[in-house]
């Protein structure tokens, strides 16, 4: 049996807001349902009810994420309510696993129609309390749930559980990259960011939301010498910043993704193919060579 070509139909996003910024006061559940809404303005000729289930990647889950934050999404956006959702974590890649496994879906032949995406409020991460009895804890011991391990089981190496930034900085000391060239790359990170907004790449799928009308982590007025004069931020000497680290960032993206014949019966053009797709695992602490692996 032939598979099928496996096409993104239509996107949206929302602006991405920094940590304690612009969207920091929208609930996941919210800024999800926003997106659903929005797409479904984009597509006006497509009957929802021809939907055949809502994936959504969301590494949290913890708090107003509320278990299965898809189909939580999917109610607040008035989707019809016979159509299901299912949410699922592969942590920072938890967006992108959703969409591998709705193209699974419509290469397989199982479904038509999928909306799939992910959503993060970090901003609004809870804290968390350890639970060991029904009682309500006297002297609760709180956990952090925006980023990294939390509750780590003591079984764990403790070089695994170091801070995430920690666990990056010594992968690259021992492959010898240099502060500065992490900087420099930071830069080039913040320029090209920067010059598609400017070349308006993303107006076409970014909607502006809580009056955010653009990614608010892009520092255009930064430099390599603002770059290197900041602190270390994950040890005493270590080369990882604020800077030159992967921020903290609220959003949401959905896209409707089918086959030839379902574009055909949108009567749009489409967006994207997806190809294929590729996961692999390193130990714990080396996760950022993973990406090496899958490549």
């Amino acid at each position: 049996m032939k598979q099928r070509e496996v096409i993104i139909a239509e996107a949206v996003r929302t602006p991405f807001g920094r940590y304690f910024g612009g969207l920091s006061k929208v609930r996941p559940d919210d800024l999800l349902g926003f997106t659903l809404s929005s797409l479904a303005k984009k597509l006006p000729s497509f009957d929802l009810n021809f939907l055949d289930d809502v994936i959504i990647g969301d590494s949290n889950g913890a708090g107003e994420d509320n278990r299965n934050v898809a189909r939580m999404g999917l109610l607040l956006a008035d989707f019809p309510k016979s159509i299901p959702g299912v949410t699922v974590n592969r942590l920072c890649g938890s967006g992108a696993e959703a969409i591998i496994q709705a193209s699974r879906a419509i290469r397989s032949g199982d479904y038509n129609f999928i909306v799939a995406g992910g959503v993060e409020s970090m901003s609004r991460s809870p804290w968390i309390v350890e639970r060991t009895s029904k009682d309500q804890p006297t002297d609760p011991k709180f956990h952090q749930s925006t980023v990294g391990w939390r509750m780590t089981n003591p079984l764990f190496p403790s070089q695994w559980t170091q801070s995430l930034g920690r666990c990056a900085e010594e992968v690259a000391e021992r492959l010898n990259i240099s502060r500065q060239a992490q900087d420099e790359w930071a830069l080039r990170s913040h320029q090209l960011a920067e010059a598609a907004w400017s070349k308006k790449i993303h107006m076409d799928f970014v909607v502006p939301f809580n009056q955010i009308q653009k990614d608010e982590s892009i520092r255009a007025d930064t430099s390599l010498k603002k770059l290197l004069e900041l602190p270390s931020a994950f040890s005493k000497d270590g080369a990882g910043t604020a800077g030159n680290s992967s921020p903290l960032n609220d959003g949401s993206v959905t896209m409707l993704i089918t086959d030839r014949l379902g574009l055909e019966k949108l009567e749009i053009e489409g967006i994207g193919k997806i190809i294929g797709s590729q996961v692999t695992a390193t130990t714990p602490n080396e996760f950022s060579l993973a990406p090496i692996s899958a490549i």
